[in-house]
C-alpha cells in the first residue's frame, strides 16, 4: 500500500489527525492493534479544552458534542469541609470547557472516517516501523496471518505510552523525563444522577477524591488510593462510604449511590520524550507525553499536538513548506511542558502525600487557603484549567 501519511494508533489523536488531513485532500492511513470494539470501550477524560472544541468543528465532527456535551464554567475545590468555586468563565475572559466522554469523541471520530471512506485497519499485530531517518519511511504488520507494508511520506506515532513509534527513536537522541506518584485514581463508574452540576476536586486528610459526570445519568467518581490497591479490594459500598467521608457534608447526603457498571484504577505519572520529531516519525499525545489526570490535560494535550502537526503537514502538502514541521517538536514541547507544570501542580495540590509529612500537610493548607483568597492565584489556574492558547 501507499499513502502520504501513515497513522499509527486509532485511538482520538490519529483518528482526529486522519479526518482533519483527509478533508484537506490528504491521504492517510491508521493502523491500529487492538479492535474497534476495545477502543470504543476504553473509559477515558471528559473535560474539553475551548481549542480542542474548536479542533473536533473545524474536523466536521463537533454536531453531537454541541448538542449533547455540558458547557462547564466553573468548578468546586473542597477542603477543611467547605466548598470553594472557581469561576472559570469570569476569571478566564469567557472561556469555558465542554464535558463530553473521550468515548464519545473517538464514537464520532469513528464514524466520521467510516463517512468519508477512511482506511482504518483495526487488530494490526507487529507494527513495525522502517526508515524514518530517510525520505520514504514505510511500515510493516501483520493481520490475519499475512504480512502487510506500507510505504508513506511521513509517520504519525499516536499510539500511546506503550505503542512502538516512541521506542523507535534511537536511545542515544530520545530523551525522556518522569515522574511517578506514589498513589492512584480509583475510578467508578455508574449509572446516577451526579452529586454536582460541575466537577468537585476534594482534598481530604483521607485522600483526594473528585467528583465529575459524563452527563446527567452517567457519574464518574475518583478516590486517590494506593498502589498496592485492586480493584478486588474495593467493593461498591466501601467505595461509596470512603467517597463520602472525602467530599463535604452537603455533597455527600445529596449523592446518589447504585451499582457501578466500571471500575479502574489507573497510576499517575508525568513524562515527557523529547524530541517530538526524529526524521520522518512524528509523535503525538500519549507517545510523546502522559500526565497525571488531575488537571484534565491528558486528551486535551493530544489536541494540541494534532493542532500543530495537521496544519504543519497541511502547509506542506499546500505549498511545499517545511516551516511547521520543522517547528513541530519545539513548538509543541513548548506547551507540554506548561500542562506538565500545571497537572503537577494540581496534583500536589489536592493529594495526600504522607511522606511530606505535618510540614507538607501545613504547607499545602496554606497553598489553598491563598488559592481561594487571591484572584491572581485563581485566575492563573482559570486559564490554565481552560487551555493556554495554540
Amino acid at each position: 500500500m501507499r499513502t502520504q501519511v501513515g497513522i499509527i494508533g486509532g485511538g482520538p489523536s490519529g483518528l482526529l489527525l486522519s479526518q482533519l488531513l483527509h478533508r484537506q485532500g490528504i491521504d492517510t492511513v491508521v493502523l491500529e492493534q487492538r479492535s474497534r470494539a476495545y477502543v470504543l470501550g476504553r473509559i477515558r477524560a471528559g473535560v474539553l479544552e475551548q481549542g480542542m472544541t474548536d479542533l473536533l468543528r473545524e474536523a466536521g465532527v463537533g454536531d453531537r458534542m454541541d448538542r449533547e456535551g455540558e458547557i462547564h464554567s466553573g468548578f468546586d475545590i473542597a477542603f477543611g469541609g467547605s466548598r470553594h468555586r472557581m469561576d472559570l468563565e469570569g476569571l478566564a475572559g469567557g472561556a469555558t470547557v465542554m464535558v463530553y466522554g473521550q468515548t464519545e469523541v473517538t464514537k464520532d471520530l469513528y464514524d466520521a472516517r467510516d463517512a468519508m471512506d477512511g482506511i482504518v485497519i483495526d487488530e494490526a499485530e507487529d507494527v513495525a516501523l522502517h526508515d524514518i531517518e530517510t525520505d520514504a519511511p514505510f511500515v510493516t504488520w501483520r493481520k490475519d496471518g499475512q504480512e502487510h507494508r506500507l510505504d508513506c511520506d511521513y509517520i504519525a506515532g499516536c499510539d500511546g505510552f506503550h505503542g512502538v513509534s516512541r521506542k523507535t527513536i534511537p536511545a542515544d537522541i530520545l530523551k525522556e523525563f518522569e515522574r511517578v506518584y506514589p498513589f492512584g485514581w480509583l475510578g467508578v463508574l455508574s449509572e446516577t444522577p451526579p452529586v454536582s452540576e460541575e466537577l468537585i476536586y476534594a482534598n481530604h486528610d483521607r485522600g483526594f477524591a473528585l467528583c465529575s459526570l459524563r452527563s446527567r445519568v452517567l457519574s464518574r467518581y475518583y478516590v486517590q488510593c494506593s498502589l498496592e490497591d485492586t480493584v478486588e479490594d474495593w467493593s461498591d459500598d466501601r467505595f461509596w462510604e470512603e467517597l463520602k467521608r472525602r467530599l463535604p457534608q452537603d455533597a455527600a447526603d445529596s449523592l446518589v449511590t447504585g451499582p457501578s457498571i466500571e471500575k479502574s484504577i489507573a497510576p499517575l505519572r508525568s513524562f515527557v520524550a523529547e524530541p517530538m520529531r526524529h526524521g520522518r516519525l512524528f509523535l503525538a499525545g500519549d507517545a510523546a507525553h502522559i500526565v497525571p489526570p488531575t488537571g484534565a490535560k491528558g486528551l486535551n494535550l493530544a489536541a494540541s499536538d494534532i493542532h500543530y502537526l495537521s496544519h504543519a503537514l497541511i502547509d506542506f502538502y499546500r505549498n511545499g513548506d517545511t516551516a511547521g514541521l520543522d517547528a513541530y517538536s519545539e513548538k509543541a514541547l513548548a506547551r507540554v511542558w506548561k500542562a506538565e507544570r500545571f497537572s503537577w501542580w494540581m496534583t500536589n495540590l489536592l493529594h495526600l502525600f504522607p511522606e511530606t509529612g505535618a510540614f507538607g500537610a501545613r504547607i499545602q493548607r496554606a497553598e489553598l487557603d491563598y488559592l481561594v483568597s487571591s484572584k491572581a492565584a485563581m485566575t492563573a489556574l482559570a486559564e490554565n484549567y481552560v487551555g493556554l492558547p495554540y
